[in-house]
């Protein structure tokens, strides 16, 4: 593994500058020490998950992508959201130009919190989110308990 060393200099860059450059640093040294998206492992979209009283909610940031690109399965207490962003080509001319944006096959599995009805899982694509809504089993959803007198 091949050690790179951040030296700061001093020079009128402004702090964004500096911050950039830093940042483009660790991630070559990243790229370098561990398999990454341009080496065939694909890439990961970020994804949130929220609970509430009566459902478990998966939202995914997929900018890019037709809902047709989206394969959703759920197995047991797991969810699998799988796809794939289709590389663009683009004509430029010139030598020098930055691409940062990942393309390829992806897969997110989580372990849900609470067990969920699978007959009433519903998934929307609005704005580069996909959305997957998993409504809680009875068995999952909070009950209030009366307190008797005697």
């Amino acid at each position: 593994m091949r050690l790179i060393s951040y030296q700061p200099q001093v020079s009128p860059w402004t702090s964004f500058d500096r911050l950039s450059s830093l940042r483009d640093l660790l991630d070559s040294a990243f790229q370098l020490a561990s398999p990454g998206p341009q080496t065939g492992r694909g890439w990961a979209p970020a994804l949130d998950i929220y609970e509430d009283a009566d459902h478990v909610t998966v939202k995914l940031e997929a900018a890019g992508l037709k809902k047709e690109d989206f394969d959703i399965s759920l197995h047991d207490d797991n969810l699998t959201v799988s796809g794939e962003r289709k590389s663009e080509t683009e004509e430029r001319e010139g030598e020098s130009f930055r691409s940062e944006r990942f393309f390829g096959q992806f897969s997110r599995t989580v372990t849900l919190p609470a067990p969920v009805k699978a007959d009433g899982v519903t998934a929307t694509y609005a704005d580069g989110v996909l959305t997957v809504t998993l409504p809680k089993a009875e068995e999952a959803k909070p009950r209030k308990i009366e307190v008797n007198v005697k």
